[in-house]
């Protein structure tokens, strides 16, 4: 009975993560700031646009900033893609379908399961964003699948799918001379930290591949410099200073062997325990003295007279 009481007052006692002290925001309001966010960005990347001549200039640039650090090539990434048209249908698709859905699937997990882990996420990707767009405004830059210098092959436009137009210039949807810093890859690096950090499982490192598949796909297809994936690194890694980070979620502690020990040990209160009864004594005969058997003999031979 005490040791059940114990273990109860263990459980009520055990100090509360982040995770149980943190409140989950309302949704609709999440779901407007995040909208509003995502609206200011697309409409904010536009802002580049017809900036061409700066564009192309920057691009040649980061060319040649990229073979003076001895970085390797762009084209031997989509040199091992285009060994068949599916594996490159496969890359193009996972640039145009992944990026976004991933990581809105991400911030819904953690505003469900991790409300905390979900706030310091959603304040990081905002943050990181902003600083994109601010070089995307500042620093337009082609892709790579547009300088000539390059040699690289529009994966997008040969093979499909494609998200944006054939020309700049008629494209309303997208500024494709936003290319610095890399938000597909930017995003997923982020999405792996917060799932790193929002689990405990063994196999949560996994989730670095995402990052991973997605870098090389933006430089297989041409899209992105490795430099595109770089700078958003960096800035990534300036968020996530000035933004603080809650704990980790931890298992509870095992107790310890001896009080488990204890534990598993009924105890009986003093009301109720009875001391043993001794054991029984044998009754052994009364030896005969010397002088009981003096007195005896006289006694006898009257008896026979």
């Amino acid at each position: 009975m005490f040791a059940g009481i114990t273990t109860g007052a263990r459980r009520e006692t055990r100090p509360a993560g982040p995770e149980t002290t943190a409140s989950r925001p309302p949704l609709v309001r999440e779901l407007l700031l995040v909208t509003a966010l995502f609206l200011v960005y697309k409409f904010g990347r536009r802002l580049a646009n017809g900036h061409e001549a700066r564009a192309f200039d920057n691009a040649d640039r980061v060319w040649s900033w990229e073979r003076a650090l001895h970085l390797p090539g762009e084209g031997s990434v989509q040199h091992l893609l285009l060994h068949g048209d599916t594996l490159v249908k496969v890359a193009n698709t996972f640039y145009a379908t992944v990026h976004f859905p991933a990581t809105v699937a991400f911030l819904v997990y953690l505003y469900l399961r991790r409300p905390g882990h979900y706030l310091w996420s959603r304040r990081v990707l905002a943050g990181l964003t902003a600083a994109a767009l601010v070089l995307h405004i500042t620093v337009p830059l082609a892709p790579p699948r547009m300088l000539t210098t390059a040699g690289l092959v529009d994966t997008a436009q040969v093979y499909g799918p494609s998200v944006y137009a054939a020309t700049p210039d008629t494209d309303t949807m997208a500024n494709q001379f936003a290319a610095m810093p890399s938000l597909h890859f930017g995003w997923a690096l982020m999405v792996a930290i917060g799932l790193i950090m929002a689990t405990r499982s063994r196999w949560r490192w996994l989730w670095l591949l995402h990052p991973l598949l997605t870098l090389l796909v933006v430089v297989g297809t041409a899209n992105h410099y490795w430099l595109d994936a770089i700078v958003a690194t960096a800035l990534l890694g300036a968020v996530l200073y000035f933004v603080p980070a809650p704990k980790r979620p931890t298992q509870l502690p095992a107790a310890p062997k001896r009080a488990a020990r204890r534990s598993s040990v009924p105890r009986r209160s003093p009301e109720t325990t009875a001391l043993p009864e001794p054991a029984p004594v044998a009754r052994q005969a009364p030896v005969p003295s010397p002088l009981s058997a003096r007195t005896s003999a006289p006694q006898l031979s009257e008896a026979v007279r």
